[in-house]
């Protein structure tokens, strides 16, 4: 039975058409039946009056049975974003990081924030906090770190399903009682094992099939993980089929610190496949260090990689070379990773990853050995971070063929953005648009990126994932 009823959205759509193309479809109708899906599309006509009656004319439905969305001038709807690497349980501490590196930052903030969480009230009100913003900046998927805590990791699992929020939901696994804190650590391997496995079976008994919500195994990075624990995690992936995430070469202390607690592996990326942990189905954070080695390996697992600018460069991490992983064969997305990255929003994370290409441009630029072609190609554009943010994240995620852009048989996951606008006293219309003002002449290909540099939450209007409306800004 259909869950809701039948969508007809008006307008114009943008969406990547690849990793360099957006694609723009004006005076469009798009179909959405009760159950989210996408399953009839009109484009091109002299107006979306025409295109509106097209396509119920197409599908047999009528007018008075639909619900239906149109933009206003100066709006467009543009698939939902994915962050493929968020931490829920760090919210409270976004833009906290003082003048700390990874390691100190993790003891002094991170650990004894995640440890409290265990008060279901303290979760509850964080996760709930962490799941409207980010919905609100337009994040329709999110794949989150919990905690080690199980009771309130399935939480954040029902908090997600009941706001309507697809997610990964991992419960961190952190073993190794030599680096993990006392007072926040699993207690013994068997142990934590056992309690991924209630988790696991917790969200299966919300959501069966895993469709909106799926657990992902967390083992949180190598040196908190013993080899035993990794490998008993491998051995679940490998039997259950489930999505696997951590982190690989963020910092060069910590690659350092992998080494001497690893010190049979060739590299941290080969701590990770001895352990049977690098899979299709797998997403490492950060990858900013990697070897040439390193990365044929991914790229022969098939993992995929979550970039995080924003935090790459809060904890003074490093920069990620995302051409040179897209070159290798590598499937990329954005991360927020609050909060060593200290927003919730996709979008900065886009503008950011943008600003931080071209200071790995401005590096390359330093050696004569550089071309100018090998300069120019380190840069990314506006276009290639919508696309990192969107079917980027889609594929990293596996949902390549049901979310991340607009077409017939995909899920209605998606935004409505609206733009300000400046009149001929050069006064904006309000403040209700925020920073993104258009005069009137740009064209398309000039706008979505301004959106890039200069939108946020104000500009997201409407979000809806599954067909379901789960943010409106009024």
């Amino acid at each position: 039975m259909p869950e809701r009823g039948n969508l007809l959205l008006l307008g114009t759509f943008i969406h990547c058409k690849s990793v360099q193309e957006l694609e723009y479809i004006h005076n469009a109708a798009v179909a959405v039946d009760g159950n989210g899906k996408i399953v009839g599309i009109e484009r091109d006509h002299q107006d979306v009056e025409q295109a509106k009656g097209a396509l119920l004319k197409s599908l047999a439905w009528s007018a008075s049975d639909v619900e239906i969305h149109a933009c206003k001038p100066g709006q467009f709807f543009f698939p939902g974003f994915i962050d493929t690497h968020i931490h829920a349980s760090q919210y409270p501490n976004a833009g906290i990081f003082g003048k700390s590196t990874l390691l100190d930052w993790l003891e002094t903030y991170t650990f004894p924030l995640e440890s409290s969480l265990k008060d279901l009230a303290k979760a509850r009100r964080v996760y709930t906090a962490c799941v409207r913003r980010t919905l609100a900046h337009g994040t329709t998927m999110a794949s989150y770190f919990a905690t080690i805590d199980v009771d309130a990791t399935n939480l954040l699992a029902d908090i997600c399903l009941d706001l309507g929020q697809r997610a990964f939901i991992g419960r961190v696994c952190m073993d190794n009682h030599d680096i993990s804190p006392e007072y926040y650590r699993d207690e013994s391997t068997e142990k934590s094992l056992e309690a991924t496995l209630k988790t696991v079976e917790h969200i299966r008994s919300i959501d069966p099939t895993f469709d909106m919500v799926s657990p992902v195994l967390t083992p949180r990075f190598a040196p908190t993980c013993s080899a035993e624990l990794m490998t008993g995690l491998s051995v679940i992936q490998r039997d259950m089929g489930l999505p696997v995430q951590t982190h690989v070469s963020e910092n060069k202390k910590e690659i350092e610190l992998v080494a001497q607690l690893f010190p049979d592996s060739k590299s941290y990326t080969d701590v990770y496949d001895e352990c049977g942990l690098l899979t299709d189905r797998t997403i490492l954070a950060h990858a900013i260090h990697l070897s040439e080695e390193e990365a044929s390996t991914i790229a022969r697992r098939g993992s995929k990689v979550s970039h995080c600018p924003c935090s790459n460069s809060a904890l003074t991490s490093g920069v990620a070379r995302v051409r040179w992983l897209w070159d290798k064969g590598i499937d990329v997305g954005l991360g927020t990773d609050m909060s060593g990255g200290y927003s919730p929003s996709i979008l900065e994370a886009a503008r950011q990853a943008v600003l931080v290409s071209r200071h790995l441009a401005i590096g390359l630029g330093a050696s004569a050995e550089t071309t100018p072609e090998e300069l120019e190609r380190s840069q990314l554009m506006p276009e290639e971070v919508l696309y990192l943010g969107t079917r980027g994240g889609a594929r990293c995620v596996g949902l390549e063929k049901r979310v991340g852009g607009f077409e017939v048989g995909m899920d209605w996951d998606a935004q409505l953005i609206g733009l300000g606008s400046v009149d001929a006293a050069g006064m904006s219309e309000d403040d209700e648009h925020g920073n993104l003002e258009v005069f009137g002449w740009e064209k398309w290909e000039d706008i979505v990126p301004k959106w890039v540099y200069t939108g946020d939450d104000r500009n997201t209007k409407k979000v809806w994932v599954k067909g379901r409306l789960v943010h409106s800004r009024a």
